[in-house]
């Protein structure tokens, strides 16, 4: 694969409907479709704010967006470094296969780095056994010892209002 066939650039204004897309495909290979909510508004408010709460990188091959990575910072007490997070990374199909995906993890992996960050971590569903592969071809190592935990909806509103069964 010749890098010269596509470029990384961020996120600009105007991006959303393109973001918007590539989480809507996301969805449906992990069979979450029903789950996307978010809406361009929504995506332009925490991209493009004065203090943005998420990043977004875009990649274009002929002009054309092929693929994307959404991440954010997070902090670790244990290594007192901060982390860049992975919220979503996709490659269009046609794309998948031809070191893409390889150079965006590099070029995220570089960006994490050169942030000072101690780590980069990422979630993936079992089930995506492709993604798993890749994953473990560019050495990543999977938190099996790790158990995500999540409040969300009337659950997190209850909790917030004292209402949990705590």
């Amino acid at each position: 694969m010749n890098v010269a066939e596509y470029a990384f650039r961020e996120a600009r204004p105007g991006d959303e409907a393109v973001i918007s897309r590539f989480v809507r495909a996301l969805a449906v290979v992990e069979r979450l479709e029903s789950e996307v909510v978010a809406t361009q508004a929504q995506y332009r408010s925490a991209l493009f704010a004065e203090h943005p709460r998420v990043f977004a990188l875009i990649v274009e091959a002929a002009s054309a967006p092929i693929g994307f990575a959404l991440w954010f910072y997070n902090y670790s007490t244990f290594n007192g470094l901060p982390g860049l997070y992975v919220e979503d990374a996709y490659v269009d199909a046609g794309w998948r296969g031809r070191g893409v995906g390889t150079a965006l993890f590099r070029h995220l992996a570089q960006l994490a780095v050169a942030e000072g960050c101690g780590r980069m971590e990422w979630w993936v569903l079992d089930e995506n056994t492709p993604a798993v592969a890749f994953y473990r071809r560019i050495g990543a190592r999977a938190m099996n010892e790790w158990t995500v935990q999540r409040l969300a909806g009337a659950t997190l509103t209850a909790v917030a209002c004292g209402k949990g069964n705590g």
